[in-house]
């Protein structure tokens, strides 16, 4: 069985991501991100932006911290 994605508008996204319309449509026009086109419309899959954003998420380090004895 294909199970379909939920294509999201371009304001839908944003508001998902938390940005202005601006940035996806960015997205769009510089193809970093995939888009399904419905006649003039441009739509998003969901799984589309939970890729971007598991491909831009950055896991933080972890440092060792270095421990002295102490002066005598």
């Amino acid at each position: 069985m294909v199970t379909v994605d939920r294509l999201l508008s371009v304001e839908q996204v944003a508001e998902r991501l938390g940005t202005t319309v601006r940035f996806p449509r960015r997205l769009i026009e510089e193809r970093r991100i995939t888009f399904v086109k419905v006649g003039r419309h441009v739509r998003i899959p969901e799984s589309a932006i939970d890729a971007f954003v598991l491909a831009n998420t950055v896991r933080p380090v972890r440092v060792r911290r270095i421990t002295y004895g102490r002066a005598a």
